[in-house]
């Protein structure tokens, strides 16, 4: 689906909840995408992307930074504590803070920088056993103690589970961020960031509905 039908559904989607208009940010998730595809979008003038691997992203984004102005670039997948430095310095944002272990790397990393992405905490709304983030229960505490080290949180993140209704998780999601005061919300992917606006998504993640099917 071309890019532009993608940001007029957003534009719908932001309208229909009442919601002001560029209120959501579009992530185009370019993970394991060719270049050329990447560079397809980057040419239409798109400059906001998600990667999961901080490996992969370190091949692909700086050459593409040095040809493109403005790039804002968000890990949404897994962060190894080894692996913190080198996402601290390539990504803006970091969507899956999700144990305090990497809480504390990233402050202390932040300390030595002197500088922070912006960081949103992984929820496992769905309680699944395989997947990564905080459990709803231990939310409140871990938003607590991240606070504590002085971190950016600027919200939270979920995957709801493949077969269960997402709006569920999304609202949620939104509960946890309203009682902490957190206003961002990475919710919503290709088949459901419509509903994930209406319940107040700041971050839809957006990857094969922009790109096509991705090629492993």
């Amino acid at each position: 689906m071309p890019l532009e039908d993608i940001k007029s559904r957003i534009a719908k989607a932001e309208a229909n909840a009442g919601r002001a208009p560029g209120s959501v940010q579009l992530i185009a998730v370019s993970k394991v995408q060719p270049d050329e595809r990447v560079e397809a979008v980057l040419e239409e003038g798109h400059r906001c992307f998600g990667e999961n691997k901080v490996q992969e992203a370190a091949g692909k984004w700086p050459a593409f930074a040095e040809r493109y102005d403005g790039i804002d670039l968000h890990l949404i997948g897994p962060l190894q504590t080894n692996k913190a430095r080198q996402a601290m310095e390539l990504f803006d944002s970091i969507h899956s803070v999700d144990r305090p272990k990497l809480a504390n790397t990233l402050a202390r990393l932040a300390q030595e920088l002197g500088t922070c992405p912006d960081l949103f905490i992984q929820v496992n709304t769905g309680e699944e056993e395989q997947k990564a983030g905080v459990m709803p229960a231990e939310a409140d505490a871990f938003i607590a103690e991240c606070r504590a080290l002085d971190l950016p949180v600027k919200g939270l993140m979920c995957i709801p589970p493949v077969d269960e209704e997402p709006s569920l998780h999304f609202a949620l999601l939104a509960k946890i961020a309203k009682r902490n005061g957190l206003q961002g919300l990475s919710m919503g992917m290709s088949g459901d960031f419509e509903s994930a606006i209406a319940l107040g998504a700041t971050h839809v993640r957006v990857g094969s509905a922009i790109f096509g099917a991705r090629t492993y």
